[in-house]
């Protein structure tokens, strides 16, 4: 496939552009920063990387030419110890779903957290304490996570996306995940940003979870 990456840049997205190319897909990369891409990425032939900003629909839309699958690994990140009102992740999403049906794309693989919550999730006090303190201590972070479920259950009717919730991301080496839900017994509070990677790519090809938001950690 033909894949495009978003959140490249960071450290759980340039693990995702490592495994679609192992899994022989050709990536498009499209960040703020493309500069900040190892050099082995940048020089890969199987790589094209275009420089944009997520409010860009025009650098955008040129990203999404051809594509058929976009995988994101976008989440929101502190600058000096603030993060901005007005839900900016969110309201990118909205136009990225915008772009992605203009160009007939259909599938969407999204990273969370648990601060978007699931009809199939179960009472876990863990939980409750950890969204409860974020939502205390970073409300506005709290709210773009949640905005961002919102907005793919809302605008995302035509897609086949899968929410890919995530807990503690780590730098382990294990590629071991198990899927399910918060509170259901079998979940964690951690899991590797390998094994995200790794979970997004067989999700690309298994298409197990399509309108679902998996919580996934390590086993």
């Amino acid at each position: 496939m033909h894949v495009l990456i978003l959140g490249a840049t960071g450290p759980s997205g340039t693990l995702l552009v490592k495994e679609a190319l192992d899994a022989s897909h050709t990536v498009v990369i499209f960040a703020r920063s493309p500069e900040k891409l190892s050099e082995e990425i940048r020089n890969d032939t199987r790589v094209t990387t275009l420089k944009g900003a997520l409010d860009d629909e025009p650098a955008l839309s040129a990203a999404m030419e051809n594509v058929d699958a976009v995988l994101s690994a976008l989440g929101p990140k502190l600058s000096h110890g603030t993060y901005p009102s007005g839900e900016p992740l969110a309201r990118a999403y909205s136009l990225i779903i915008k772009v992605m049906v203009a160009h007939g794309v259909k599938r969407l693989i999204a990273l969370g957290t648990p601060s978007i919550t699931d009809p199939h999730d179960k009472q876990s006090l863990k939980w409750t304490l950890v969204v409860g303190g974020l939502k205390i201590l970073a409300s506005t972070v709290y709210s773009d996570i949640v905005g961002i479920g919102n907005i793919i259950r809302t605008e995302g009717d035509a897609l086949d996306w899968t929410i890919v919730r995530v807990p503690f991301l780590t730098n382990s080496s294990s590629r071991d995940v198990v899927a399910g839900y918060v509170g259901d017994g079998k979940t964690g509070t951690t899991l590797s940003r390998l094994g995200f990677a790794a979970f997004v790519l067989q999700e690309l090809a298994e298409n197990k979870w399509v309108k679902e938001a998996p919580l996934i950690t390590v086993v």
